[in-house]
């Protein structure tokens, strides 16, 4: 079982290093952990987040189709607190929404709030945090 000290490790693409670290460190806040010719691994809001170098689309572009379902990641916030500092810090720094801050699931008990942000590679992160905090899982 995995314990509070433990930490949940993502790895995604990345077409630009430096345009990454500026989005997740500069624009986000989150923290460099280590930064190699091919990856940089990032302390995401707790968790670790290994960004690899890949190669970019033909046509970077190319992202009218881009979806949240099903491959996206992101943060569910315990205390709502926390949630709207992050919202803040987006709207402060002029971070691109993907999808603006929304309420899902209105009237019904898994009801959340979410923002989604795209990362310089395309990948999808979502913010979220649920009035009834037994919804979380």
């Amino acid at each position: 079982m995995r314990e509070s000290r433990d930490v949940f490790h993502l790895a995604v693409p990345a077409y630009d290093l430096s345009e990454t670290v500026s989005f997740y460190v500069t624009q986000l806040g989150c923290k460099l952990a280590r930064r190699y010719d091919d990856r940089v691994t990032l302390d995401f809001f707790g968790d670790q987040l290994v960004c690899h170098l890949t190669p970019g689309p033909s046509d970077p572009t190319d992202v009218a189709e881009l979806s949240m379902y099903p491959r996206h990641f992101g943060v569910t916030f315990r205390d709502g607190a926390d949630f709207d500092a992050v919202h803040r810090l987006c709207e402060q720094r002029a971070v691109p929404f993907f999808h603006p801050l929304s309420t899902r699931f209105e009237g019904r008990v898994e009801v959340h709030r979410t923002f989604v942000l795209r990362d310089p590679a395309s990948n999808l992160i979502e913010f979220k945090h649920y009035a009834d905090p037994r919804m979380m899982y």
